[in-house]
């Protein structure tokens, strides 16, 4: 059998044995529980928007596509901890993910 086989099986296992656990929890326990995974999706966010700001700096021109579909171009501004501060062509003032954003070189 290979790893990748015993792996997937091994999780199948601790899926099912969590699954058996969680229903035998009670709402205090479960709360907490609540309270981990929130906490750990937030890290795990927080770690993929720091990966995704590390591909800008200030300074950089950028493009994205707001709600509306409309296309902005901009300057970054500042890196914050989840968005980038940026001033569009049209002088408006953003806060965007990185994840929306795109490199360009277009003024």
């Amino acid at each position: 059998m290979s790893l990748a086989v015993m792996s997937a099986k091994q999780t199948l296992l601790d899926r099912e044995l969590f699954v058996q656990a969680l229903r035998h929890m009670g709402e205090e326990d479960l709360r907490y529980l609540n309270r981990m995974v929130v906490e750990r999706l937030n890290l795990l966010a927080q770690a993929r928007s720091t990966v995704q700001l590390a591909q800008f700096a200030e300074g950089d021109r950028v493009c994205f596509t707001t709600n509306g579909g409309a296309d902005k171009h901009a300057v970054v501004l500042r890196l914050n901890k989840k968005t980038a501060s940026l001033l569009t062509d049209d002088g408006q003032n953003w806060k965007v993910s990185p994840m929306l954003l795109r490199k360009t070189t277009s003024a």
